[in-house]
């Protein structure tokens, strides 16, 4: 299962949102630096609107949701590259992870400490994102030394990594990430072995105070924040109260909707923040049904019918024949599979089909 991990500046409300991205009180959210030494792993499930209508069609009881993990990073501080904190430990704990949900506080509250003593998310990021640049300038001067002697060899793949990291070293050195060094398609998976943090994809969990959730923009320090993120990271933003959605986590289905009406608002941004994380990771889901249960099932986007059958059994991939293939709004617009194929909508795919988000499929393989 891919791991999405939630880091940022000490007290900016990591622990908090990741106990209720859990609905657990596995990770200790007490007021202080570095409260949070070892990472704390928590399943999400990721909120799917389409299986309650899917599940009605089958007459099943039964959802089951698709999941990813997220792990909780304690705090990084400036220096942490050079080791200052527990700074490599945290950044071991970062290269480990598919993905980053970067907390920042956008919030003023007397009595929760800023680490920095004052309240400038743009400041806080950039002091992340330097410690993971640095990092990542000692790892690429490192493997540029180690592939050069591979390259004098007569090693071609080697020299073609060499030529990447010659352009990375300035790019770096320039404070710049490495997701935003210019790069082809095959530049960009071969980015991937360098295995740098500034290359993961990040999405930034802005931390409001819960009367502004109804109103995001109402934060002058958010509207600036999401400007500066998506002109200099190219990177989105999602607004959250991790307070709030921690309080929404203890409450009954129908009471969290109440509370949230009384808020003034529709989505506790919970759901926004993992379906997010979700589209972060590249994964989407494929769609079963039946008499057992209504599903849905993880899979990388590009993935082809016979991979996705293997995410079911591993003995479905090898014996794999043909997959009925139809797209969820055609099912509930037809309002069942037989339906669906008398209209032409159910569809008879074979092993180089690629599945596509909504897809609902019944496998068919050999014995």
């Amino acid at each position: 299962m891919l791991q999405a991990g939630i880091l940022g500046l000490p007290n900016v409300g990591k622990s908090t949102l990741f106990n209720a991205l859990t609905k657990t009180r596995k990770a200790e959210a007490a007021n202080y630096p570095f409260c949070t030494i070892d990472p704390n792993v928590g399943v999400v499930q990721v909120p799917d609107t389409r299986l309650e209508p899917l599940a009605k069609l089958v007459n099943t009881s039964s959802l089951i949701p698709a999941a990813i993990e997220m792990v909780d990073i304690a705090g990084l501080v400036a220096g942490a590259s050079k080791g200052e904190g527990l700074g490599n430990k945290f950044l071991a704990n970062v290269r480990e992870v598919d993905a980053l949900v970067h907390v920042v506080r956008c919030f003023e509250d007397e009595d929760i400490i800023h680490n920095m003593g004052r309240v400038d998310p743009v400041a806080d990021a950039e002091i992340i994102m330097t410690e993971l640049i640095l990092a990542d300038a000692d790892s690429v001067n490192s493997q540029h030394q180690k592939t050069q002697k591979k390259a004098r060899g007569n090693d071609k793949d080697a020299a073609t990594s060499v030529a990447l990291l010659e352009r990375l070293i300035p790019h770096l050195d320039e404070g710049k990430p490495a997701n935003l060094l210019p790069m082809d398609e095959e530049e960009k998976e071969r980015l991937k072995t360098f295995h740098l943090l500034s290359s993961k994809p990040m999405l930034y969990a802005c931390n409001l105070k819960e009367d502004e959730i109804a109103d995001p923009t109402s934060n002058e320090r958010f509207v600036a924040f999401q400007e500066w993120a998506a002109s200099q990271q190219d990177a989105a933003c999602c607004a959250i109260s991790a307070k709030m959605e921690e309080e929404l986590s203890e409450l009954a289905d129908d009471e969290a909707l109440e509370y949230l009406d009384a808020m003034g608002v529709q989505d506790s941004g919970v759901t926004s923040l993992i379906q997010g994380t979700y589209e972060l990771l590249g994964l989407a889901s494929f769609l079963t049904a039946g008499e057992m249960e209504a599903r849905a099932w993880t899979f990388r986007k590009g993935m082809t019918a016979p991979q996705c059958a293997g995410v079911i059994h591993t003995d479905f991939e090898k014996k794999f024949i043909k997959a009925e293939v139809v797209s969820y709004d055609d099912l509930i617009a037809t309002g069942s599979m037989s339906a669906a194929r008398d209209a032409g909508k159910l569809r008879l795919e074979g092993k180089e089909y690629v599945f596509a988000d909504g897809d609902v499929v019944l496998f068919k393989c050999n014995a």
